[in-house]
């Protein structure tokens, strides 16, 4: 009986679901890449000290996006990085205990990022959360257009209303049941990540591919399988916090059972909906060809539909990897789940 719950339990994972068999494939340039970036956050403010002091610093976000990406552009994946490096910053300053539990603390985080966004510069005197994301929304918005914009915007939106909800759980202590969790859960993981696939790759999706059901259904099932992974290896330090939103923490006080016999359910669910949008997405392509897609449309559905398919594997190789939920680097942990690379 696994006595542990972290990212060891996702091991087997990869012999359990056919859509988390194959390991994902490390970009060549991953850690020039590494450098660039750490190099970015600690210049910015967002990293302060020695990196292995802190878990933003420990995350190694560059080994995420060369998994997701391991063949886009170098100059792109490096964009992606650093918006998974600020959503990250993000994500630590709303667990601040000054913010956390305050629903209107953490709009006004939000606020501040949207009107920077804006006004097309960050406010004088600043924190770096806001000076970033002026940089990063410089740099990517131009690369699309204002449609894809919008829908970006949209889901940070979506984003601020995820978060806010926890904040007001926290507040009183409330416990999603397992049945409201995972959209709760969706919509406090930075949903905006995903349209970041398409300005990696230098496309962008028709509105009638995103307004089918089916397409929903594959963002959704690989929202829910990431976050659910996730979930395993941040119980540690989500228990310590007392934090109710984690899968493992959410079932087993909904089923009293210990947290080891909970993160073994989340595992079960994972091998499941993994599989479950395998099967979705090749019933979705018949669906697909009869929208009447141009060519260029078709291919770049191709693309963030491998991309998609491909996340959940490449973030269970990158838990493996990253200390951010650990007290620190450790090698042999690297070693210990070599398996998954």
């Amino acid at each position: 009986m696994v006595r542990v719950v972290d990212a060891s339990m996702l091991l087997s994972l990869a012999d359990r679901a056919t859509a988390l068999s194959a390991p994902s494939v490390m970009r060549a340039d991953a850690w020039r890449l590494g450098e660039r970036v750490d190099s970015w956050a600690r210049g910015r403010g967002l990293v302060l000290g020695d990196p292995d002091n802190s878990p933003l610093g420990r995350a190694r976000c560059e080994r995420l996006a060369g998994r997701l990406f391991p063949s886009a552009d170098p100059s792109r994946v490096d964009l992606f990085a650093r918006w998974l490096t600020w959503t990250f910053a993000l994500d630590d300053t709303l667990d601040e205990a000054s913010v956390s539990g305050s629903a209107t603390a953490v709009h006004a985080v939000f606020e501040d990022l949207l009107k920077a966004i804006r006004r097309g510069h960050a406010s004088p005197g600043a924190r770096p959360l806001e000076t970033t994301i002026v940089e990063l929304w410089r740099a990517t918005g131009g690369l699309m257009t204002l449609e894809w914009r919008r829908r970006f915007l949209a889901h940070l939106d979506e984003h601020r209303t995820g978060c806010a909800d926890q904040a007001v759980h926290r507040r009183i202590r409330q416990m999603p049941s397992p049945d409201t969790y995972p959209a709760l859960r969706r919509r406090g993981a930075a949903p905006f990540l995903y349209d970041l696939v398409e300005a990696v790759l230098g496309v962008e999706l028709p509105e009638r591919l995103l307004a089918l059901p089916a397409w929903t259904s594959l963002l959704e099932g690989t929202a829910d399988v990431l976050t659910w992974s996730n979930d395993i290896a941040s119980y540690s330090r989500e228990s310590v916090l007392g934090d109710v939103h984690n899968h493992v923490i959410v079932l087993a006080a909904a089923y009293g059972v210990e947290p080891a016999q909970a993160g073994a359910q989340v595992a079960d669910r994972i091998a499941v909906k993994a599989d479950e949008v395998l099967t979705g997405t090749r019933a979705m392509v018949s669906t697909i060809g009869k929208l009447r897609l141009s060519a260029a449309e078709c291919a770049a559905a191709r693309q963030v539909v491998r991309v998609l398919l491909g996340a959940p594997r490449a973030h269970i190789d990158w838990l493996a990897e990253s200390g951010r939920y650990t007290s620190g680097f450790s090698g042999h942990r690297l070693d210990a789940l070599a398996s998954l690379r």
